[in-house]
């Protein structure tokens, strides 16, 4: 697994390094030589420069690319200098290496690659001025873009920004930051990539985790094994107004190709009729409803409770009264894994939140920003602004596990977290949660509620919808595109093995 740190713990790594005796002028000449190692460079580079060490790793660069004989113009947005920063550029002067004083007039046109060293990690809040303009004309300039540590304009802990430059390679230095993959990353990074220049790892971090380390939780089968062995599933959603009847049986589906030995779907029984065509190696069963809604009769939600390993509710509920004492009657009498998704969210942001604490459950939430507000009193801007911070505290304080969506997954247990950067923008359609829900169920059928276990789960989801993607379109696929693809997504993780 891969550490991904905030700003701060960076910060603090960066400081501890160096106050244990390597000299900051070193850690700048390594990170110059880690950009100019990144890429293969093959025109007249224009290295963009702020004011601060990120402008200082571009100094470097500039010394290297002399060295080397690759023509390059230092094109400074500032007068002033961090100190490290200030010791490199006189040597860049002293070697004859070309500077510019940026002007509204600067052209970019002579140039075939443009270096981003104008703000480092540590921006927060809005671009304005000249740094506003230089990256307004970087971003028309149809040139290649490498940012150095981060694209300028990006907040380091989030991902969050009014403007950045967009980037075809983004050369992270020392260790991954949040922002390199939370809110806006994605689409302003074509690729990404780290290089450690010696920064030893100071204070807590996330962890990317890549697919070997799922290995774990996808173990090699035995043969003497049976659909006991992985686990009865129970998949209780759907109502009159939400019977998504495709999507209800893709959810089963997705449950199935995780792995789980049976997955039933239990659902009101005036849409049985509904869903039964679209089903086919799953069970179903029908539940009293009234208005199509399932009635909270203790007894029936015993008899499809009993016995499940895993238990997924809420998909396709609606809103009803009902759903707050079927949510209570699984959380008070039983102890199973159970995810709790889309209105299972919404039912339990309307119930005594101490439930949480006192069940015996394994309870997985997976909400999206806005249904994680309701649960958790932040408002969405709170929580864009600090998703890892604020799914951490949640599901600390309420021993639980979050999986908060978004374009990087955010994983927590509160005290383990981590990111799972898969997934694609053909999966914001109508459905794809309840596949994730799926694939979690089922997973969760034959192996621990973990934070592992969890990001698997998402790492499957996200996978399968990028091949998915890959075989449609991003505007065509549909949620169950994402299903048929689950297998192959597994078949990916599990031949990584062979590449230990």
């Amino acid at each position: 697994m891969q550490p991904i740190l905030s700003v701060e713990a960076m910060r603090n790594s960066d400081f501890e390094t160096i106050r244990s005796g390597v000299s900051s002028k070193d850690l700048m000449w390594r990170a110059g030589e880690g950009i100019f190692s990144s890429y293969p460079w093959h025109g007249k580079v224009a290295i963009v420069c702020g004011s601060g060490n990120n402008a200082g790793d571009g100094y470097v660069l500039a010394l290297l690319m002399q060295k080397n004989a690759i023509p390059c113009t230092l094109v400074l947005l500032s007068d002033r200098f961090s100190e490290d920063g200030r010791y490199y550029f006189d040597r860049c002067v002293a070697c004859g290496i070309e500077y510019v004083q940026y002007s509204a007039n600067f052209n970019f046109s002579p140039y075939t690659e443009i270096v981003d060293c104008i703000l480092g990690t540590g921006f927060s809040g809005t671009v304005t001025g000249v740094y506003r303009d230089a990256i307004e004309r970087i971003n028309c300039s149809n040139k290649i873009v490498i940012s150095a540590d981060i694209n300028s304009g990006l907040n380091g802990n989030n991902g969050c920004t009014e403007l950045c430059v967009r980037s075809d390679l983004t050369v992270s230095i020392g260790y991954f930051q949040y922002g390199h993959f939370l809110g806006n990353a994605k689409d302003c990074m074509k690729e990404k990539k780290n290089i450690s220049i010696g920064i030893d790892l100071y204070g807590d971090a996330a962890y990317l985790p890549e697919k070997s380390d799922f290995l774990p939780v996808l173990k090699k089968r035995l043969q003497n094994s049976h659909k006991g062995t992985y686990g009865y599933v129970l998949l209780m959603g759907g109502c009159t107004e939400y019977a998504g009847a495709i999507k209800l049986a893709s959810m089963s589906c997705a449950a199935l190709r995780s792995g789980c030995g049976v997955a039933t779907l239990a659902v009101p029984k005036s849409i049985v009729h509904a869903v039964t065509p679209y089903l086919l190696e799953s069970t179903i069963v029908g539940l009293e409803d009234e208005n199509g809604h399932v009635l909270p009769n203790p007894e029936a939600l015993d008899r499809v409770f009993s016995k499940k390993a895993a238990i997924a509710v809420g998909m396709g509920w609606g809103s009803n009264v009902g759903n707050v004492a079927i949510l209570s009657h699984l959380l008070r009498n039983y102890e199973t894994n159970v995810v709790i998704d889309a209105d299972g969210l919404n039912t339990l942001s309307q119930m005594d939140p101490t439930i949480l604490k006192e069940t015996k459950c394994h309870v997985l939430l997976t909400p999206h920003p806005m249904e994680f507000s309701r649960l958790s009193g932040n408002s969405v801007d709170a929580i864009l602004h600090d998703p890892i911070g604020l799914s951490m505290q949640y599901a600390r304080e309420n021993r639980v596990c979050v999986l908060l969506k978004g374009p990087c997954t955010v994983v927590t247990d509160g005290t383990e977290t981590l990111l799972v950067d898969r997934g694609c923008a053909g999966m914001a359609t109508a459905g794809s949660g309840d596949v994730l829900s799926g694939i979690l169920a089922g997973l969760l059928g034959y192996a621990p509620l973990t934070p592992l276990t969890v990001a698997c789960g998402a790492y499957i989801a996200g996978l399968a919808g990028e091949l998915a993607e890959k075989s449609e379109n991003e505007i065509s696929m549909l949620a169950s595109d994402t299903v048929k693809h689950i297998s192959k997504a597994i078949s990916n993780i599990i031949k990584s093995e062979e590449e230990v």
